[in-house]
């Protein structure tokens, strides 16, 4: 498996004429090599030429931590507290190469530390975006990947399952945080991703942080949390009653849910991004909502929270068998509250699959 996602790189890097990618610890490593480092203070970075067999530069001590079969061959360039990551850097650089060559880089994971260095030691390269290529070689999910998210979400709806059954008048939004942290974390989730637990007026704010406010009678109840396997994150957010809630936020949310079937139904391979944005787009504006939704109507979802393809006006990315992406319409009404209904779904040869199967129906807690 991994041989072949090396090949694909390969391929892409040659199309746009580079001479090697630069990656840094995340997810597109992981991606390629099944490596789940994390970047520290010691800079770290993979280098994959466009012949011969990459090269990691990293820190002694992560290197006795590697696995001892890597999935095709690595050069290794480790160096210890004492020595620092000079020698390193340049050992890489000249066994590469690289003067003068023409680097692909991560905008959005590369950092000064290690880019700095790169220049130092590879005078005269030149630095250009190779972004959008890595998330191309990613978009679509095959078998093993699509299992590990299933599996993330099995965890998530059962863990959201159990902390929802728990809650009541009086327990504080970090009270429920906590205690849907800790019991996806029991039920086998390598880390959790995020959690957001926020109830009544506060829920006019799509992203804000769980409080110590309370739940009181007639709130409503945002949950958004995501449990990661293997790397592969889930994403769900359903929206519950503390009681009776007022009559206009139970309109909202048959909006809502009306505009997340229509969305989820909008999906199939050969459509646009954004007719599934406006699939579940146009069902709120109908009903007059339309300036209370004012975000994108999802994103892709995989080994990171929001990667592409992302479900918004403007994106022209058509859709194909593998692609994996929320559908997350909402309405937030300041003074009055909010409502988001989110699920994960993966483009199938002749529609879409919804991964997530946690109930759409207004539950009252």
């Amino acid at each position: 498996m991994f041989k072949t996602r090396l090949r694909r790189l390969i391929t892409l890097q040659s199309a746009q004429a580079l001479d090697c990618v630069a990656l840094m610890p995340g997810p597109n490593l992981r991606y390629l090599t099944g490596l789940a480092m994390h970047p520290s203070e010691r800079p770290t970075l993979a280098l994959f030429p466009l012949h011969g067999s990459p090269a990691l530069i990293l820190p002694l001590l992560e290197a006795q931590g590697l696995p001892e079969n890597l999935p095709f061959e690595v050069r290794l360039f480790p160096y210890t507290d004492e020595e620092g990551p000079q020698g390193a850097f340049e050992a890489a650089a000249a066994a590469l190469e690289l003067a003068g060559k023409r680097i692909g880089v991560e905008f959005l994971q590369m950092r000064v530390l290690e880019l700095r260095r790169l220049e130092q030691v590879a005078p005269g390269c030149h630095i250009l975006a190779f972004e959008a290529f890595l998330h191309e070689l990613r978009a679509r999910k095959d078998d093993s990947e699509l299992d590990q998210m299933r599996r993330a979400i099995r965890i998530t709806e059962d863990a959201l399952s159990a902390t929802i059954a728990q809650v009541h008048p009086g327990q504080t939004e970090e009270e429920i945080a906590t205690e849907l942290r800790v019991t996806m974390l029991r039920a086998g989730a390598e880390e959790v991703a995020f959690i957001i637990a926020v109830a009544g007026p506060r829920t006019a704010s799509p992203h804000v942080s769980p409080s110590s406010r309370p739940l009181e009678q007639g709130d409503v109840l945002i949950v958004d949390c995501g449990a990661v396997c293997g790397g592969y994150v889930a994403d769900i957010t359903r929206t519950f009653a503390v009681g009776e809630i007022p009559a206009k936020l139970e309109r909202v949310y048959a909006v809502v849910r009306a505009a997340n079937e229509a969305g989820r139904a909008a999906v199939r391979p050969g459509v646009a991004a954004q007719e599934v944005d406006r699939a579940a787009r146009r069902v709120i504006s109908e009903a007059g909502y339309g300036e209370y939704f004012i975000h994108r109507t999802g994103h892709g979802l995989g080994l990171e929270v929001h990667e592409p393809p992302y479900i918004v006006e403007g994106n022209d990315t058509i859709l194909q068998p593998g692609m994996t992406f929320t559908v997350e319409p909402g309405i937030y009404v300041p003074g009055l509250g909010g409502v988001r209904i989110e699920d994960d779904v993966v483009v199938t040869a002749t529609g879409a699959e919804t991964l997530t199967t946690y109930s759409r129906e207004l539950i009252h807690l």
